[in-house]
């Protein structure tokens, strides 16, 4: 019996669990997950420091020429103590000294042929960045389940944070069966088509943070598949297209059921790709997608994407919607949920004319799909739908509601 998409995802999140822990340098960080909370070391600025080119001066000064005796640059250990009638000249970034109550910038200023004359009214610590205003010692920066972008790198290495402790990446092993099917660097035949499934997955694998490795394309044989298995098995995740309908050559369960293959679902109530079978051999997963290209790379997106966020440790590891109009009428043939590819451009959800489950041109011209509801036969123009995209990560912390029900 065919399951629903959120019974499936379901299936997905409680048998897909999080891998185990390495420490690795920061210059490998980005990309990865955090398996720890982040504490700050230290203040940050770590001390009061100036934020301009200007005058360290007192608030008694206002208006008055003043003689200047000293100047601090960045990275200078002055010691220097600032009283009344003078000014300090201070580079930006460099430390505040001791009784100075403003920085006055440079071009505020008049200068004298004894200093310089400041300004009539001087607000007290203006322009003095104070120790800790940014980051506090002890104050936690990152959170674990956090995945690391470039920004973050910025907080961990003000921190002198030379190492963490993240979650190891997904391991994906990526096959597909079918006499028919050649890679693309071989020559075909007549009757034989190029392989556009597995490069698709290996790099979306990627694009996802995993490790992956093409093990190669089967041919229509048990044995051959049984080959192919095993090579795989070391892998957290095995996805496969092709070999997964009713066909007569169509041996991939088959296969799969020889390593004791634990199947959680074989059916969704979806289309394209009703029969994506996913199961467990052991401690890896497994993802058997449809052979039609629009199909796998659709519930690749939905069903394969899940997996990796859930296996990843990532908090937001749930697939999340943004909600945009539809640019035209989308006619949808009812019965099943329909996933729907088209372009969103920020403002507007255009769906691809014509697309069928074996094309490959609307998936390379469309950046998101919608995920009709089955009882939903139209969405006319400038309705609010559902859009899910398939060239950026957006996701959640929260499983969130994907359907468009009309």
């Amino acid at each position: 019996m065919a399951v629903t998409i959120e019974e499936a995802l379901g299936f997905i999140y409680k048998n897909a669990r999080t891998k185990s822990l390495k420490i690795i340098p920061l210059e490998e960080a980005l990309g990865s997950v955090l398996a720890q909370d982040i504490e700050a070391k230290h203040n940050l600025p770590p001390y009061d420091n100036s934020a301009m080119d200007g005058y360290a001066v007192k608030i008694e000064d206002a208006g008055k020429e003043i003689l200047v005796n000293h100047t601090i640059f960045a990275g200078d250990d002055s010691k220097e103590n600032l009283n009344s009638g003078f000014a300090i000249k201070i580079m930006t970034g460099a430390r505040i000294p001791s009784g100075c109550e403003a920085i006055v910038p440079i071009e505020d200023v008049i200068s004298t042929s004894n200093g310089v004359k400041l300004p009539g009214t001087i607000k007290a610590s203006k322009h003095i960045r104070l120790c800790g205003e940014d980051i506090k010692s002890g104050e936690t920066i990152l959170k674990k389940g956090q995945r690391i972008h470039a920004h973050h790198i910025t907080l961990l290495a003000s921190q002198g944070i030379s190492h963490i402790k993240v979650y190891k990446k997904p391991k994906v092993a990526i096959f597909a069966s079918g006499n028919e099917l050649k890679m693309h660097f071989e020559s075909v035949a007549p009757h034989q088509l190029y392989n556009t499934n597995s490069p698709t997955f290996f790099a979306r694998a990627l694009e996802l943070g995993c490790e992956v490795d093409f093990i190669g394309t089967a041919g229509d044989s048990l044995e051959d598949i049984k080959k192919y298995i095993k090579s795989a098995l070391e892998s957290d995740l095995i996805i496969t297209s092709g070999g997964v309908s009713v066909g007569d050559a169509d041996f991939t369960k088959e296969a799969f059921g020889a390593f004791g293959y634990e199947i959680f679902f074989d059916k969704i109530e979806i289309k394209p790709g009703k029969p994506t079978t996913f199961g467990r051999i052991n401690e890896t997963l497994v993802l058997n997608l449809p052979g039609n290209p629009l199909a796998a790379a659709l519930n690749f997106e939905l069903f394969a994407q899940s997996i990796i966020l859930a296996l990843s440790g990532d908090e937001a590891k749930y697939i999340a919607s943004i909600e945009t109009k539809i640019a035209n009428d989308c006619t949808i043939k009812g019965g099943r949920r329909t996933l729907v590819p088209g372009y969103f451009n920020g403002c507007e959800f255009t769906p691809y004319d014509n697309f069928s489950p074996g094309m490959i041109t609307p998936l390379a011209h469309s950046n998101a799909y919608i995920i009709a509801d089955g009882k939903c036969e139209l969405i006319k123009r400038d309705d609010r739908v559902k859009v899910v995209s398939t060239r950026f990560s957006f996701t959640s912390k929260e499983m969130v509601d994907l359907i468009n029900r009309g």
